[in-house]
């Protein structure tokens, strides 16, 4: 899909052997942004050692769910014949994304270790691969149904709207909000247990972020599955703080980040 399917890889100037592989998703409520909006994250990860793919998907609302999914799901299987060409090591993969990100990083693994009816995830799961370690940060990971947080009394006017029209954008029609599919990964996980274990799964969020709720609940269910995952609140920090890196709490989240990884990768 041209530009919209345009990847970068960044790598260590020098190394020997295999690197470590992390593909990164960019957020931006799945209508906005892109891989070079994102380019800190895989300098930062670069740094440390591992060979990054960053990536564009198909955006909204000219496209809908499936498409970004879809988009993904392709970018991983790309990755898996062609990585070993740049230097990387397809049996050490990492998924990582922020936000919208975090939603297409946890379909994605669903897609791994679940084998869904739907034929391009099908075609994830065939493939035989999954991720050692996940990094979803401050993501929703139910869209359908957003008006929930407005039930529950945890949203006002202005941050309803932002996750009304994630809900829009994403899912506009009402068919696909009956049947949302892998737009609501932790509802898959909640009612229906893996055929290959979930890998590891470190899920940061500040604490002034509204998302902290999906974020707790993620969590849960990955606990309920035997899941090797960290829920970690920074206080006080708001939405995907963890790109503001002047700040000490971001600073903070990426050490902390890495040092998960590093241990299980």
């Amino acid at each position: 899909h041209g530009d919209a399917n345009l990847c970068d890889i960044w790598r260590p100037e020098s190394f020997s052997g295999s690197l470590p592989v992390v593909l990164y998703i960019h957020g931006g409520g799945f209508r906005s942004l892109s891989k070079d909006s994102h380019w800190i994250m895989a300098l930062i990860l670069a740094r440390r050692g591992y060979l990054v793919v960053n990536i564009n998907y198909r955006l909204s609302p000219e496209h809908a769910y499936p498409a970004h999914i879809q988009d993904a799901c392709s970018a991983w299987l790309w990755i898996l014949e062609n990585i070993s060409d740049y230097g990387g090591d397809s049996s050490r993969m990492v998924i990582a994304g922020e936000s919208a990100g975090a939603n297409l990083t946890m379909a994605l693994t669903i897609a791994c270790c679940y084998p869904r009816p739907e034929p391009w995830a099908r075609e994830v799961y065939e493939a035989g691969v999954v991720p050692r370690v996940i990094l979803p940060a401050c993501g929703l990971y139910q869209v359908s149904d957003v008006k929930r947080y407005l039930r529950a009394g945890h949203s006002n006017r202005f941050s309803q709207a932002v996750l009304d029209d994630c809900e829009d954008c994403y899912l506009p029609e009402p068919t696909q909000r009956q049947q949302p599919g892998l737009a609501d990964p932790v509802c898959i996980i909640e009612n229906e247990a893996p055929t290959r274990p979930l890998p590891a799964a470190f899920l940061p969020v500040g604490g002034w972020d509204l998302l902290k709720e999906d974020n707790r609940r993620m969590t849960q269910a990955l606990w309920s599955r035997g899941v090797d995952a960290m829920d970690r609140l920074y206080p006080r920090e708001v939405h995907a703080f963890h790109a503001l890196i002047f700040r000490k709490q971001a600073r903070q989240c990426w050490r902390e980040m890495l040092e998960f990884m590093d241990g299980r990768v």
